[in-house]
């Protein structure tokens, strides 16, 4: 891959200004990949400058000139979705099969959910019939991106971004850059003007924090931690800039007795996608009490079939963690809720048999789980799931709101009143229900510590611009 030392700001691959060396690791061999570099403080503020002196005339640009220009963005990601399935699997660890359907599937889908929404979309609405209501781009928007789902949330703020007429800065993870260096040569191919869309890479405390705070950004979006986040408003707090973020999540699966015989498996199934490291993985399972042995005994016989081994691999299997830090984590969480009592019923601590290099980890589960433990509470970010009984359907409500996090919870039960209802008492932003998966341009998010706005779609597009409303505006 080219360009992995520099960063593109202005239309051009630049060198950095002040920059160190950075190794990226491969986590499922622990050994380099690549190289990149880290940005300074002047490698930020030149990508932001270059957004600010780009924003003017891209902001009056026709619509119809952006989406042509996304249109061609969109043919350049597919007809390079291979290479980008390729650096995704190679820097976080993401099985073949999963890089290509949907890691890299996911922007393809998402990208497609903006273009309709766009092409629909009314930017002058008539109010009254004299006065109308315009929705106009904020500005320059610093987008900082996690190592996960590296396209999915890419896609999700640079297409709106760059589709409602604002300029923009991505940082990507320092943890899995080769991605975010891909998409921006996708964009240099497509032909966007220079300025317009700009990628300086380097860790949140620095360049993170430099696009937060500085003053010629109008808008931040990020996605990933809670703490992270929290951060990042203090930061952009100064200035007032809009902020809008995509935080963690503690998903709760509620099964109820007449829930279909296939909800256990698929949602420890769903649970370990990604390794477990998915803001809205269902990590708590909650079960009927008169199905809860039942759901145990299949709970296990999923996780013991769970293949793990390396992302070079094909077939369906999941990887390893994305880093050693990740690993740590998890393997301490795994040991905690031993500590603390829990029931462990399928994994546990070390790696899987046959694997003693790579951030591999053994899928997991863990029954007598109570509220006040760590696994219970934390975003573990790893293939482990509680599973714990409910009594009644306001038990499980509880059970299933008694988290920080609001993200997405899931629901499995033929009565269609209940599943109903209960969605309405869930305090997230999202309900799944039955494994009914959500349409294209459906708007994700979430509530509480799951962070604030919309990604995705019409949704999407309105959270990168500003309302004004002008009187006098008689109809033409």
């Amino acid at each position: 891959m080219k360009n992995l030392e520099n960063f593109y700001i202005n239309g051009a691959w630049v060198s950095p200004k002040n920059a160190s060396p950075f190794d990226v690791i491969n986590p499922s061999t622990e050994e380099v990949c690549a190289t990149i570099s880290l940005g300074s403080s002047a490698d930020a503020d030149a990508a932001v400058m270059a957004a600010r002196a780009a924003f003017e005339g891209w902001s009056q640009t026709p619509v119809a000139d952006r989406i042509g220009l996304l249109k061609t963005l969109s043919e350049v990601y597919n007809d390079r979705a291979e290479e980008m399935a390729q650096a995704i699997s190679l820097e976080m660890g993401a099985p073949q099969d999963l890089a290509r359907a949907q890691q890299v599937g996911a922007g393809s889908w998402h990208l497609g959910g903006f273009l309709k929404a766009l092409e629909s979309f009314e930017f002058d609405r008539m109010f009254t019939e004299t006065e109308a209501t315009l929705y106009e781009p904020i500005g320059v928007c610093a987008l900082i991106t996690p190592w996960n789902w590296p396209m999915n949330q890419i896609v999700l703020k640079a297409i709106p971004a760059l589709a409602t007429g604002c300029t923009a800065v991505l940082k990507p993870s320092e943890i899995a850059p080769l991605s975010g260096i891909l998409f921006a040569d996708f964009i240099h191919e497509a032909g966007f003007p220079k300025g317009v869309f700009n990628m300086v890479n380097g860790e949140g405390a620095g360049v993170g924090s430099e696009l937060s705070a500085h003053p010629e950004v109008d808008m931040v979006s990020f996605t990933g931690s809670s703490r992270a986040g929290k951060l990042i408003s203090v930061a952009a707090a100064e200035t007032l800039k809009r902020v809008s973020l995509e935080l963690g999540g503690k998903g709760a699966n509620i099964i109820f007795a007449d829930a279909a015989e296939k909800a256990v498996s698929q949602g420890v199934a769903r649970c370990f996608r990604n390794t477990g490291q998915s803001c809205n993985a269902p990590t708590r399972m909650l079960v009927e009490k008169s199905r809860f042995e039942e759901a145990v005994a299949q709970a296990i016989e999923t996780a013991e079939a769970t293949r793990v081994g390396p992302a070079s691999e094909e077939g369906k299997h999941i990887g390893p963690l994305v880093s050693a830090a990740q690993f740590d984590k998890v393997q301490g969480l795994i040991e905690q809720g031993i500590a603390e009592g829990a029931r462990l019923v399928a994994g546990g601590p070390g790696r899987p048999e046959g694997l003693n290099r790579g951030y591999y980890c053994r899928p997991t589960v863990f029954t007598d789980v109570t509220p006040d433990m760590e696994i219970y509470k934390q975003e573990i970010f790893g293939p482990v799931l509680s599973i714990m009984p409910f009594d009644d359907e306001a038990h499980a409500i509880a059970l299933a709101n008694d988290t920080p996090y609001g993200l997405t919870n899931y629901i499995q039960t033929e009565d269609d009143e209940k599943r109903r209802r209960v969605a309405r008492r869930l305090r997230s932003g999202m309900v799944e229900t039955n494994g009914s998966g959500f349409a294209q341009g459906s708007p994700f998010g979430g509530y509480k510590q799951s962070g604030n706005g919309r990604e995705g779609g019409a949704w999407g597009l309105e959270e990168f611009l500003e309302v004004k409303a002008v009187s006098g505006w008689n109809r033409s």
